[in-house]
Parts: structure tokens; sequence; C-alpha cells
């Protein structure tokens, strides 16, 4: 492969709900360890982050709840749907997070799951949970935010005609 060259995405599930619950401080991109029919059912699109979370076990990286449903022409190879799975860090970045998440408060979480070159990887972040108040206050952000663009256009409409 040439260098500098972009890879392409194949997005397979998100957690849309993790940017508006966590205040993310840190992202990674993680390899994962995976059965034959877990990566079949990916390929297919079907996963779930909802209630998934990565938790630092013995020097290594473990995603929990992620939902991967069974292969549907699996036979009794087939995987648990909910099982943990182990993460593929370098050191150094396993290192980080231990230290990171050892302070009050701060937590793993993914934030989407996918194919790049072929592999699955699943994007991690490092993150703080958000209070009540901070929701309400990014909401409205970006409701003004969507509506100083509307404004803008229809005023370039105007302009216009």
């Amino acid at each position: 492969m040439a260098k500098g060259k972009e890879t392409a995405r194949k997005m397979i599930a998100q957690h849309k709900r993790a940017r508006h619950d966590y205040h993310i401080l840190d992202t990674y991109e993680c390899g994962l360890v995976l059965t034959g029919t877990e990566v079949k059912s990916l390929r297919q699109g079907r996963a779930s982050l909802v209630d998934g979370f990565a938790q630092l076990d013995g020097g290594e990286a473990w995603l929990h709840n992620v939902h991967i449903p069974e292969y549907a022409q699996g036979t009794w190879t087939n995987h648990s749907a909910r099982r943990k799975r182990k993460l593929l860090l370098h050191r150094e970045e396993l290192d980080k997070l231990i230290g990171k998440t050892q302070e009050s408060g701060l937590t793993l979480v993914p934030l989407a799951l996918y194919f790049k070159e072929g592999r699955a990887k699943v994007e991690i972040a490092l993150a703080r949970g958000k209070r009540e108040f901070d929701k309400r206050q990014t909401l409205r952000e970006k409701q003004d935010r969507r509506e100083a663009e509307r404004a803008m256009s229809a005023a370039r409409r105007k302009q216009r005609a």
C-alpha cells in the first residue's frame, strides 16, 4: 500500500449517544480479537455498542457488553452475543490508559465499530460523564448553531433574489 494513501472505513455500528452522555477527552483505535462467526456477523452489518464499555484488567484491555448477534448460518461453533472481547492496543497506549482511568470519573466508552483494510476495529474514547445541566447546555448550543445557520442561509437566499 502506498504511503499517505487514505483507507476507507466501512462503518458497522456507532454509539451516537456516547457523545451526548460523555465529555470525550481522547480517542484510540483498537483491534479486536474475534471468532470467525463474529466476523461474519459483523460483515452483515449487525452490532450494537449501546451498553458497551471497555475495562483494563491485568495489563490488558477488554470490551464488555457489545452485542454482536449470532451468525444465522453458524453451527455449534457460534459465539455468545455479549461475551467479553480482547482489545489490541500498543503497550504505551495501554500504560497511558491505565494511568488515566485510575483518576476518578474517567471511563472507556466505545464510539464506533468498523472495518479498516479488512480488519475489524473499534474506536474507544477516554471520557468523563456529563451531568444533566451539561447535557442541556450542549443541546442548547447545538440548537443555537442550527438556528444561526438557518438565519444566515435565509439571508443569503434573500440577497440573491
